[in-house]
């Protein structure tokens, strides 16, 4: 009961858990301008900044992720799943020149 309690929470936070298709990508770094979250780098290798990110997530490109939002702005969210390494906020801070 508790276990249950303890991820449906989060989840009840986000707007949108899309469906990942079959060969969805998941995330390996983030892109951060001053602190930040600004973009996302893929299992593919690409880099998207945020906007791309939630877009493909609606599309069901990106797994393991959901949709949430802050005043008017989307970002994704790990889907709660008892496993800390793979929470968004555990990964690295990919560095890029321009984004």
């Amino acid at each position: 009961m508790e276990q249950n309690l303890r991820s449906s929470l989060p989840k009840a936070a986000m707007d949108e858990i899309p469906t990942p298709k079959d060969d969805a990508v998941s995330i390996t770094g983030l892109v951060k301008e001053k602190g930040r979250v600004a973009g996302y780098q893929l299992s593919d290798d690409r880099i998207v900044n945020r906007e791309e990110g939630v877009a493909l997530a609606k599309a069901g490109e990106i797994k393991g992720v959901g949709v949430a939002h802050k005043k008017d702005t989307e970002y994704l969210k790990s889907i709660p799943d008892d496993t800390e390494d793979n929470n968004l906020s555990s990964l690295p801070t990919v560095k890029i020149d321009a984004f």
